[in-house]
């Protein structure tokens, strides 16, 4: 699938980022209903296996609607790296979206049976780096991305990207409704990338609770450390405090995706993440509901830039 014809389907230009233990099939397959582009983590599956049977359900509800797998490439993707990917260039999914390392070899995997790779980066060398190895696509994590983030500011960071890479471009960064969308294609994106406002949908996999947090908790409540997951990334404070650590004094970290949190407690899944869009969640809707939304809202923020 070439990048134009996966734009040309979808009905808002925006991606359900993929979320650790958030995004399961439930919400890809809503997504790719709405008109949008779906994504999960493969990890989110526990098991190879397992990812085979959530891999066989998209493809079989979606009907040839695009979706997108995420590989984390280092880190705690690493043990089932060769196997996900073996089983990926079995299922052949139009898009994968890669982390944390360098995708150079599962670029060329995917490459061979004609799938777009999306490549994470925070900085203008990881651009670079990513570009050398390949990839279809640029996910521009910058200030306010939820998640594992990055600290640029998306203005300097699209344009100076822009300076030398002219494919597609996605953003990431506290995107939560359709003039936010606006924005990022006035900037020279192509696609914005949302989590946090999906994270609190009827089909994600969050607990009550984590949605019940996605609601009450404003810009103010994220806490951006790298000491819960390893690597810089943002976390809701009230989750923080109900899994007894002090936000404001966490335990220094040991190294790399390498934190120095008790054994009991472990980022993702005793402490939730979210980004600053959090403060524009008041409800929890279905996917559907949230894309109809955004798409009215797409619509009258180009109205008022032409009108302007």
């Amino acid at each position: 699938m070439k990048f134009a014809d996966l734009t040309a389907r979808l009905r808002v230009p925006v991606v359900a980022a993929p979320m650790l233990l958030v995004s399961g099939t439930d919400l890809v397959i809503a997504a790719g209903r709405a008109g949008i582009l779906g994504a999960f983590p493969a990890l989110n599956a526990r098991s190879t296996s397992e990812l085979k049977d959530w891999l066989e359900r998209v493809d079989g509800a979606l009907e040839g609607r695009p979706y997108a797998v995420n590989l984390i490439i280092q880190g705690p993707g690493a043990p089932r790296l060769e196997d996900d990917l073996a089983l990926i260039e079995a299922f052949k999914p139009p898009v994968v979206i890669t982390s944390v390392g360098n995708p150079a070899q599962a670029v060329k995997r995917i490459h061979g049976f004609g799938g777009l790779v999306l490549h994470d980066v925070a900085t203008l060398r990881h651009a670079h780096k990513a570009i050398e190895a390949g990839v279809d696509g640029l996910i521009l994590l910058t200030t306010g991305a939820g998640g594992h983030t990055g600290s640029a500011n998306p203005f300097a960071f699209v344009s100076q990207v822009r300076t030398f890479w002219s494919g597609p471009i996605l953003l990431a960064g506290a995107i939560s409704d359709g003039s936010g969308i606006a924005a990022a294609r006035a900037l020279g994106a192509d696609l914005a990338y949302m989590g946090t406002r999906f994270a609190a949908s009827a089909e994600s996999l969050a607990s009550d609770a984590y949605k019940a947090l996605l609601v009450s908790e404003t810009m103010a409540d994220v806490v951006l450390t790298d000491r819960i997951s390893g690597l810089p990334a943002t976390f809701l404070r009230g989750s923080i405090v109900q899994a007894g650590l002090d936000p404001d004094a966490l335990p220094e970290r040991a190294e790399l995706f390498r934190p120095n949190l008790p054994a009991n407690i472990k980022a993702w899944r005793g402490v939730w993440s979210g980004g600053p869009g959090v403060g524009s969640i008041t409800d929890i809707p279905p996917v559907a509901e949230i894309v109809r939304r955004l798409a009215e809202d797409y619509d009258a923020a180009k109205a008022r830039f032409a009108a302007a």
